[in-house]
């Protein structure tokens, strides 16, 4: 396998460190800041929004740029907005810097994923991608674990003099070791937009937006929900963050197992099942821990084994179009992340947080209906007709 591969795994998990990072640093925010806790949830909904419009605009923009050019670019715009959220003394500095850090690293991880087939052979070029998505789903779910154990140690603004270190690590990189890659012409925005005609496709799509949306309203403010429902400290926080982390990786590749035994389909029902019912199982094991810990890794799991399958579904739905899936994909994840971090923090601002996984629950619902369309043999005849 070319080392370049692991080289732009690595700024892909840098990169998508920064999205979640704060989710479990959010009362640390909020009373340094002197915000409410929906307000800082907010943080993560402008990124997760500004990460999903930012990335097909970019890519199509800068189309003709040198890729490692483009590359250092984008990761010193990267380390700019990091440098910000160290420095800034107001919310709304914070949420520029937020922003600035998700419309370049929107386009960071479009980089990545579009320069592996270009510096592997063909017969590697599905291990290089998946070894570069396997970076930024690490990244996902280990940001927090990690972000809260610098921010209870050393203060919120901690996580990110550490992604800003690690930027200038992997700009180190990028320069010594990438190459120069020649750009390739990129898809417009409308052709893009155009494979969603294909109901299918569209339906399977907004189940990844629905299901992240469910998974955020509960997962972006587990942190409260630790503390208050449960009662528990700093460190047991830091504890069942990365009990959530190892299991989130370890679900992720036993849902490709699932996907390639069992089928996408059967595995994305099945999966969506059982998460939306381990999210309404949660607030009646808040009486104790070790039941809760259990629920918790099954929930981890299921949060990203999903994943696999979705991914190998858009493939079989548009196999000559599959990177363009996987791009709109990236962003139906990210609109899902932006759309429940949103929903949960008016939850927690209107009632409680102890209602924040059951009407995360709710959404699982929705996006299991949208599932079943996708796959339903009568919508199938509907599409066959309309062709």
């Amino acid at each position: 396998m070319n080392k370049r591969v692991y080289l732009l795994a690595i700024v892909s998990f840098v990169v998508g460190m920064v999205e979640l990072i704060i989710g479990g640093l959010l009362d640390l925010v909020a009373e340094d800041l002197n915000v409410s806790l929906g307000q800082a949830g907010f943080l993560m909904t402008a990124f997760s929004i500004a990460f999903a419009i930012a990335a097909p605009i970019l890519l199509t923009v800068t189309q003709k740029v040198e890729r490692k050019r483009l590359t250092l670019i984008s990761l010193f715009v990267f380390f700019v907005g990091n440098v910000v959220a160290v420095f800034s003394p107001y919310y709304s500095i914070l949420l520029v810097g937020r922003i600035i850090s998700a419309s370049s690293g929107s386009l960071l991880i479009a980089l990545c994923l579009t320069m592996v087939p270009s510096i592997v052979e063909e017969k590697y070029r599905a291990r290089a991608i998946a070894i570069v998505f396997m970076g930024i789903s690490a990244s996902l779910v280990l940001g927090i674990p990690f972000g809260l154990m610098l921010g209870n140690a050393f203060g919120w603004r901690a996580p990110f003099v550490m992604i800003s270190f690690l930027t200038l690590v992997s700009m180190a990189g990028v320069h010594f070791f990438l190459g120069n890659i020649p750009p390739k012409p990129a898809i417009s925005i409308g052709n893009q937009l155009r494979t969603l005609k294909n109901r299918k496709i569209l339906l399977v799509q907004l189940t990844s937006l629905i299901f992240l949306a469910g998974h955020l309203t509960f997962y972006g403010y587990l942190t409260p929900f630790l503390k208050l429902e449960m009662g528990l400290d700093g460190t047991w926080v830091s504890i069942v963050y990365f009990v959530f982390g190892i299991a989130a990786v370890v679900g992720g590749g036993i849902g490709g197992i699932l996907a390639d035994r069992f089928g996408t389909k059967s595995t994305i029902l099945s999966v969506t099942i059982l998460f939306g019912l381990s999210m309404f199982l949660i607030p009646f094991t808040t009486a104790s821990l070790p039941i809760f810990l259990c629920l918790l890794v099954i929930y981890s799991m299921l949060s990203w084994a999903i994943t696999p399958a979705v991914q190998s579904y858009l493939i079989e739905l548009s196999h000559e179009a599959s990177d363009i899936q996987q791009t709109l994909n990236n962003s139906a994840v990210h609109i899902g992340i932006a759309l429940g971090s949103l929903i949960g923090g008016v939850v927690i601002e209107q009632t409680s947080v102890e209602l924040n996984p059951t009407i995360g629950g709710v959404f699982i619902i929705f996006a299991l209906g949208t599932a079943v369309l996708s796959m339903s043999k009568k919508r199938t005849q509907v599409l066959s007709s309309q062709e």
